[in-house]
C-alpha cells in the first residue's frame, strides 16, 4: 500500500506554487508560475523511474508502457485565487484535524494530478506492465484557453482513448457545448463599472464608480458551469445603476435561452466579467448549452436583441457511447471500490475529455459533497485522496492490461 503521508505533502508541495496565468516568459508561456508547478510535477516523475517529455513549458508527458497509446489529461494551472479564504490559498496547508488539504487545485486539479502519478508509481512498483503506452499528459493553460491542449497536438501525438480526472464519479459520459460570448451594451451617463477576473468564474467582486465615489458590490465565486452555486456581484451593481434592461436580459431573461434542456441538463447563461469601455459596457458570458442543442440557437436568440457579441474560446460538447467499453469500465471500477450501484452522468463543466476521439473525465466530486472548486477555501480531503488512488489504480490496470 502507498505512503499516504507523501501523497498529502506532494499535494501541499504543488499548491505552494501559484499557477494562475501570468505574463509569458522564456520557456514559460502561460508565466513562471505554470512553469515551476511543471517543473515541479516532471520530476516528481522522474524520481519515480518515468520518462517524462517537457512540450516547450505549455505541456508535460509522463510515459509508462508501450503499445496502443491511452491517455490520461489532467491540469496543473489555477483560476485565479478571488477573494473570501480563511484559508491561505497556496499555503498548501495540511490540517491534520480536519483531515484534509486547503488551497486553490487542490480538487481542481492538481490535486487528482498527484494522486494517478502516485497510482502509476504504485503499480509500476508491483511490477505491472501495461499493454498499452501510458501517456500522463499534464495542460499548463486549461482554465484559460486551451492553448497546452492546441500546442500539444501540433507537437506531439494525442491519443485517441483516455480518462482525465477533472470532473466528477462515477464517469462523465456527456459535457455540454461551452460558448463564451463578450457581449457589447451602448450606455450613456457617468460612471464606470468594472468587475470578475475570469470567464468561467462567477463574478464576486464588482466596483462601480460615480458621482465621485466608488461603490462595491461582493458575492460569491463559483465555477461558471454552476453559477446557481455562487452569488454573481454584477446583478446588483447594474441594479444600482439603473440599468434593469441589461439586468433583465442577463441574469432573468438569459435571451429567452435559459430554458433549454436536454438529459445533459440545462443551459447555464453566466455574465461574469463587465467593464466600461467609452460609450459601451462590454460583459463576458459563460453559456453552457446541452449536447443536442446547436450552438446557433445560441447566437441567434442574441442577434435577435439585437445586441452584438465576439465569439472567445468555446467547445462542441461531449457525447460518448453510454455503453462503450470506456464508460461502462470506469464505472464499474467506482462502484466495485466504492460500493455503489451509480450510474454514468453528463456534466456541464468542460474537460481534456474533449481533446480525445473517444474520451472520458474520471472524478475525483461525488454527490452530495461540498463543491469548493474555484471557489474560497478550495480542499481537498484524506479520505478523497485514498479513495481516487484506489480508483485511479484500478481504472489504469484494467484499461491497459
Amino acid at each position: 500500500m502507498e505512503n499516504f503521508e507523501d501523497i498529502f505533502k506532494d499535494i501541499s508541495g504543488i499548491i505552494k506554487i501559484n499557477s494562475e496565468q501570468s505574463a509569458p516568459e522564456a520557456g514559460a508561456p502561460f508565466g513562471k508560475g505554470n512553469r515551476l508547478a511543471l517543473d515541479y510535477f516532471l520530476s516528481l516523475a522522474r524520481k519515480f523511474g518515468f520518462e517524462t517529455h517537457d512540450i516547450d513549458g505549455y505541456a508535460g508527458e509522463v510515459i509508462f508502457g508501450e503499445g496502443e497509446e491511452f491517455a490520461i489529461l489532467a491540469h496543473l494551472d489555477v483560476v485565479p485565487a478571488g477573494s473570501g479564504w480563511t484559508h491561505e490559498p497556496y499555503g498548501g496547508e495540511i490540517d491534520y484535524n480536519m483531515r484534509r488539504i486547503w488551497g486553490r487545485g487542490t480538487m481542481d486539479d492538481k490535486g487528482p494530478a498527484i494522486v494517478t502519478l502516485y497510482a502509476l508509481k504504485a503499480l509500476k512498483d508491483e511490477g505491472f506492465k501495461p499493454k498499452r503506452k501510458i501517456k500522463f499528459i499534464v495542460g499548463c493553460n486549461e482554465e484559460s484557453g486551451w492553448g497546452c491542449i492546441d500546442y500539444y497536438k501540433l507537437h506531439a501525438h494525442m491519443p485517441d482513448e483516455g480518462i482525465s480526472p477533472d470532473a466528477d464519479f462515477p464517469v462523465i459520459y456527456a459535457e455540454k457545448g461551452i460558448l463564451q460570448l463578450k457581449l457589447k451594451f451602448d450606455v450613456c451617463g457617468n460612471f464606470d463599472i468594472k468587475g470578475g477576473e475570469r470567464p468561467n468564474m462567477v463574478c464576486d467582486l464588482c466596483t462601480v464608480e460615480k458621482d465621485g465615489k466608488v461603490h462595491t458590490f461582493k458575492g460569491k465565486s463559483a465555477h461558471g458551469s454552476t453559477p446557481e452555486k455562487g452569488v454573481n456581484a454584477i446583478a446588483p451593481a447594474l441594479e444600482f445603476l439603473g440599468l434593469n434592461e441589461m439586468k433583465c436580459l442577463l441574469f432573468e431573461d438569459g435571451f429567452g435561452v435559459k430554458t433549454l434542456e436536454d438529459e445533459t441538463g440545462r443551459l447555464t447563461f453566466s455574465p461574469n466579467v463587465i467593464e466600461r469601455k467609452g460609450n459601451s459596457i462590454f460583459v463576458t458570458v459563460d453559456v453552457r448549452y446541452p449536447a443536442t442543442i446547436s450552438r446557433r440557437t445560441v447566437l441567434s436568440a442574441i442577434e435577435d436583441k439585437g445586441i452584438s457579441y465576439e465569439v472567445g474560446h468555446e467547445q462542441a460538447p461531449l457525447y460518448n457511447d453510454i455503453n462503450g467499453k470506456l464508460v461502462t469500465t470506469l464505472c464499474s471500477v467506482y462502484n466495485q471500490v466504492t460500493g455503489k450501484n451509480c450510474k454514468p452522468i453528463a456534466i456541464g463543466g468542460g474537460t481534456y475529455a474533449r481533446a480525445l476521439k473517444n474520451g472520458a473525465a474520471f472524478g475525483p466530486e461525488e454527490e452530495g459533497e461540498e463543491n469548493t472548486i474555484h471557489q474560497p477555501n478550495e480542499y481537498i480531503t484524506f479520505e478523497k485522496v485514498e479513495k481516487c488512488f484506489k480508483i485511479y489504480k484500478l481504472a489504469i490496470e484494467k484499461l491497459t492490461k
